[in-house]
């Protein structure tokens, strides 16, 4: 009973009741008016058809108009109007505005070195171009004098995570989308209380819809109270609103400006199997010590900067500034970040670029596959091209919707050649390519809508390290795991899943 209660009373559920009120409320008045004056349901109706025409105007992805241009027909009097409220990606002028200065005054922090570049251009002028790419859109220099170390499963990461912590000196910032209260997190809290009584600086930003249903409301005021810098981005208010979409769905670490980690694993007990929730969870993690953690410290510092306004001072947290001596080189390594707000799909394109230059094989751990056209295509294409193209999801779902559209798409991707595996064991969360022994990425962005549109992301892309053949040699490794999908199975599913599935294929953009 007392469980009980505590759902209820959660804020999961007020929030979600406050929403559902909002709309009932919406939709109640909305019928009742156009009911009684024509020319309202005339207006309504054509605000509907204006919406239509809108949409297809966008630049948006075609699926995502797709999923708005039906319900928008199908119920004229309200579609318009929940289009106007839900459907447009662009948030308000004054948060893009505000973000956009940010990244305009940062970007003198994030020069390429063109030595560096001319060297990977002699060496593969392909890659090259995919270097230019994420400099030129995304703000994001590639570097040498880094060493990478890709960690997984999350049991791996929380050790050496909990090591670094340890070892800092001036300051820790960390980023996440969920922190839950429990052995992982508790853990990591202790440390960070004592850095904080040993001087040392210790930001935290913490996405509050990512932890609405894990942390009690106002958590970051426990935090201040311990001396930790919190901030908790967007915070979720129960009111209809397009902004409430973009997430901050990274996980970053910066430790005195040159250690970092990054990569699926949140900071909750699941991800360590501490508890288990989807069977066995699979993630993955990658530390970078040199150059490179800089463009992840700067990431940091201008989500801060967005959140609450305040001025800083990104010369002092540059990596050599608390390291003695000169970093170690290994291949070279590019940290960069995606933004829903800068009409560019950063995360996508570089997944499409690795897809597409793929020689030998490309190989994909995501926990979710709900991809558009031109995923499809690229994936569909490396195969018939003769490249292997083997994908792992996983066989245990977290939300079962979703996995019933990840599912959807395996017959097209087998029939094309493309090889689909489902993790066995549980819950695979981990979200990386590896390509030709030489091409890596290790990041947050899953290969679904949300992380490819409306979420602030990161990922750090890899050329000749030695993670690249640490991620391939733990992806062989896992497909021992793992169970073949072959056309048989797509073939075996029931006729009513099967209309399930085809329904939410059209809506699942909106997901």
């Amino acid at each position: 009973m007392g469980k009980l209660l505590k759902f209820l009373f959660s804020r999961m559920v007020i929030v979600g009741l406050l929403i559902f009120i909002q709309l009932s409320i919406l939709i109640f008045t909305i019928w009742k008016l156009s009911e009684s004056f024509l020319y309202l349901y005339v207006l309504f109706t054509a605000i509907s058809i204006f919406a239509v025409i809108y949409i297809l105007s966008t630049k948006d992805n075609p699926s995502y108009k797709l999923a708005w241009v039906i319900p928008v027909l199908l119920v004229p009097v309200f579609g318009g109007l929940f289009y106007l409220l839900f459907g447009s990606r662009r948030t308000t002028k004054k948060f893009r505005s505000r973000v956009s200065n940010i990244y305009k005054e940062t970007s003198k922090y994030l020069i390429q070195d063109e030595d560096i570049l001319n060297e990977i251009e002699k060496d593969d002028k392909s890659f090259a171009n995919q270097v230019r790419y994420l400099n030129n859109y995304g703000e994001s220099p590639i570097y040498k004098n880094t060493i990478t170390k890709y960690l997984s499963p999350g049991e791996e990461f929380f050790e050496e995570l909990k090591k670094e912590l340890r070892k800092a000196k001036k300051y820790i910032f960390m980023e996440y989308f969920i922190i839950q209260e429990g052995v992982m997190w508790n853990s990591i809290l202790e440390i960070l209380e004592e850095k904080v009584k040993e001087g040392v600086e210790v930001r935290l930003i913490y996405d509050d819809m990512g932890c609405l249903q894990t942390l009690p409301y106002k958590y970051y005021e426990k935090l201040r109270a311990k001396g930790i810098k919190c901030l908790v981005f967007n915070p979720f208010v129960p009111f209809l609103s397009v902004i409430m979409n973009n997430r901050d769905h990274r996980k970053i670490t910066v430790i005195d400006g040159h250690t970092a980690f990054t990569g699926g694993i949140n900071l909750a007990d699941e991800y360590i199997n501490e508890i288990v929730r989807f069977g066995h969870w699979k993630d993955a993690s990658i530390i970078l010590k040199g150059d490179a953690v800089w463009n992840l410290t700067i990431m940091f510092l201008q989500a801060w900067q967005f959140t609450c306004g305040e001025k800083e001072d990104y010369e002092k947290y540059k990596p050599n500034i608390n390291y003695e001596g000169i970093f170690d080189n290994d291949g070279y390594v590019q940290p960069y970040g995606d933004s829903p707000l800068d009409d560019e799909t950063v995360g996508e394109y570089v997944y499409l670029n690795i897809i597409n230059k793929a020689e030998d094989y490309i190989y994909i751990n995501t926990p979710y596959l709900i991809v558009d056209n031109e995923l499809v295509t690229a994936l569909r294409l490396a195969a018939k091209n003769g490249v292997e193209v083997i994908i792992v999801t996983p066989h245990i779902e977290d939300k079962w919707y979703v996995h019933l559209v990840t599912r959807a798409n395996y017959a097209q991707l087998i029939e094309a050649g493309v090889k689909i595996y489902e993790y066995t064991p549980g819950f695979i969360h981990s979200k990386t390519f590896v390509s030709d022994d030489k091409i890596g990425v290790v990041g947050t962005i899953n290969m679904d809508y949300r992380s490819l549109y409306l979420h602030f992301e990161n990922g750090v892309l890899l050329y000749k390290t030695k993670s690249v053949l640490e991620i391939k040699k733990d992806f062989l490794e896992t497909l021992k795991a793992c169970q073949e999908i072959t056309l048989e199975d797509c073939n075996k599913i029931k006729w009513s899943n099967k209309f399930i599935t085809a329904i939410l294929r059209v809506f699942s953009p909106l997901m």
